[in-house]
């Protein structure tokens, strides 16, 4: 009988053929074609009984024994073998157990008679174990990673949508991978866009991802919002500009045309003309107040364009405020000119006190006059103080006057700030400067 190997052990690449079953029509006994054996005569009936007893005599009663069995013995059927599974050791004697106590040696008995030569059994062949090394060593490994195959049991079923649904299918099963939460789903519409992921964590359905998209939609009150929010930046930026420019820019460009015009008059006094009259915008003399540390030159009208913004002092001679000039031997001399923006000539004459000097430079003297008094706000239709005896100046006859008129409060055009003052010397040029210059 041959013996049966375990599953382990069975490799088909290695092991020889199991040998081949005897026929049932011949004896195993039977000697080998070309033996010398002598020829016996066939036996029939049950073999000898154990230790070579004879066996009953013809026409005796057969002892009764086992039933007799099979000519041959069937090989059993090999086991399916899983060919990438690493050696196992073969079983031996489970741990802890007690090696097998060994008997009394065998008493050598007689010698066997000799028998029929009988066939010998196939040879058990050494296990291959450098088959099975080399295999192990040639079996492919699964790569680390996302690249490794899940099973079946591992894949989560397909979330989201009929599409996604859709998707698993036609990848064998393969579900898509769900995008963390707050993530955008690969192929959305909100891909490359920040996009709210669904309440539980998976990737939105079309429905929602259109909903979403309407929702960071912007409403029409946002964008009207928007829009008048843009508008107030713009203007107030425009409003910024236009002060720098009222407040900044128009001093510049005054004080820079009112030494033009200053030198201008100085070079038409060193020329020799002296013209009877002046024509509007032209200048004929130069103001001095010590006290401001102001000197502006004076032109003929007050014309806001030709005189006024550009940081000169303007002459009212125009018909209805016709006022005397500083040579008359009566009359009052009466000027105007900016307290703020435009070279503002006169933004402090409010702080000009009884006594202060204004000098008045004119091609052939200098004329010198005293402040007395003040109007702190009268409106400008009130031309009553540009008469040659000014009404509330506190003069009650002719006389050699100056009134000087400037916008209040400041930044605004709404009164008229009045000074007025009388003249208390005229001093030829001849003579030099007076002292309240000199001083």
């Amino acid at each position: 009988m041959t013996p049966v190997r375990p599953e382990h052990e069975y490799d088909p690449l290695t092991d020889p053929l199991p040998p081949a079953a005897g026929s049932p029509w011949f004896r195993t006994d039977n000697p080998a074609h070309g033996a010398s054996a002598p020829a016996q005569e066939p036996v029939y009936g049950p073999p000898p009984g154990p230790g070579g007893a004879p066996a009953p005599a013809h026409g005796s009663a057969p002892a009764p024994g086992p039933a007799p069995g099979p000519w041959y013995e069937p090989e059993p059927a090999p086991q399916q073998q899983d060919w990438y599974r690493a050696p196992q050791p073969p079983p031996g004697p489970a741990a802890g157990a007690a090696p097998p106590i060994p008997g009394p040696a065998a008493v050598p008995g007689p010698a066997a008679v000799p028998g029929p030569t009988a066939v010998p059994e196939s040879t058990p062949v050494p296990e291959p174990t450098v088959a099975f090394e080399a295999i192990a060593a040639y079996e492919p490994q699964a790569a680390p990673g996302p690249s490794a195959v899940p099973s079946a049991a591992s894949i989560p079923p397909a979330t989201g949508g009929r599409a996604a649904r859709r998707r698993a299918a036609k990848g064998k099963g393969r579900a898509t991978p769900t995008p963390a939460a707050g993530a955008p789903a690969a192929g959305s519409p909100s891909t490359g866009a920040a996009s709210a992921a669904a309440p539980d964590g998976r990737r939105p359905t079309r429905a929602e991802a259109r909903r979403a998209a309407k929702a960071r939609k912007d409403s029409p009150a946002v964008i009207a919002s928007r829009v008048v929010g843009e508008a107030f930046i713009t203007l107030g930026v425009i409003m910024l500009l236009f002060v720098t420019y009222q407040l900044w820019w128009t001093n510049v460009r005054a004080h820079q045309e009112a030494g033009s015009a200053a030198k201008k008059i100085a070079q038409d006094w060193a020329d020799g003309g002296k013209p009877d009259t002046f024509a509007p915008g032209q200048g004929f003399a130069i103001m001095h107040i010590p006290k401001l540390d102001i000197v502006a030159p004076i032109a003929q009208g007050t014309s806001k364009a030709k005189v006024l913004d550009k940081g000169m002092i303007g002459h009212y001679d125009e018909a209805g405020l016709k006022t005397a000039m500083p040579s008359d031997k009566t009359g009052n001399f009466a000027v105007a000119a900016h307290r703020n923006t435009h070279g503002e000539p006169f933004r402090y004459i409010n702080r000009l006190k009884a006594g202060d000097k204004v000098i008045v430079e004119t091609q052939e003297a200098y004329y010198t006059y005293e402040i007395t008094s003040e109007l702190p706000q009268t409106p400008p239709s009130n031309v009553s103080v540009l008469k040659p005896v000014p009404v509330g100046s506190g003069f009650t006859k002719p006389g050699r006057y100056l009134t000087l008129t400037t916008c209040t409060p400041e930044f605004t055009s709404t009164y008229r700030l009045i000074v007025w003052g009388k003249m208390v010397d005229d001093r030829p040029r001849s003579k030099g400067k007076p002292d309240a210059l000199v001083g």
